[in-house]
């Protein structure tokens, strides 16, 4: 899984030299917001059916009708939360491990293109997560560098979607 100590020792490896003191200051950086990104992490799974739930809301408040195939309603409300719990997951990994890793491997590459086989609008998701982006406040949910660390993974999703 990369993060950025992987990324830091293969790229290292890769040009076959000793992590420069940039790349030990990178590496320093994570381990700095290690805490918070360990505290947004835990307030994330400890409420991630909630917050899932929240962004279903936003998503169907904006597109009452969804934008999926010919299926009813509440499959689609089911599909589309199992989707975000997915996201929520991914980036709880990504919180954990300190890298967008987990979104890269098994988030990102090729959603869209699968969203748009199966005639779902990506832009349902980037609503939904756009509102969980939005809604999150310090220190009602997390302390304000967790909710930062959060944001970031939020943010990296919604514009690989976008």
């Amino acid at each position: 899984m990369k993060s950025v100590l992987t990324t830091v020792v293969a790229s290292a490896d890769l040009a076959g030299r000793f992590p420069s003191a940039s790349d030990l200051e990178s590496v320093q950086g994570s381990l700095q917001r290690s805490a918070a990104r360990m505290e947004a992490a835990d307030k994330l799974a400890g409420n991630y059916d909630k917050v899932a739930q929240e962004a279903v809301d936003a998503i169907y408040k904006k597109f009452p009708n969804g934008s999926g195939r010919d299926i009813d309603a509440g499959t689609q409300k089911e599909k589309c939360k199992r989707d975000i719990v997915h996201y929520l997951r991914l980036i709880n990994y990504c919180l954990v491990v300190g890298g967008t890793g987990p979104l890269d491997e098994w988030g990102i590459a090729g959603a869209r293109e699968v969203y748009k086989a199966l005639g779902i609008d990506a832009a349902t998701y980037v609503t939904g997560l756009t509102f969980l982006r939005d809604r999150g406040c310090a220190p009602r949910d997390m302390s304000a560098q967790a909710l930062v660390e959060y944001r970031g993974y939020l943010d990296y999703v919604i514009n690989s979607m976008s």
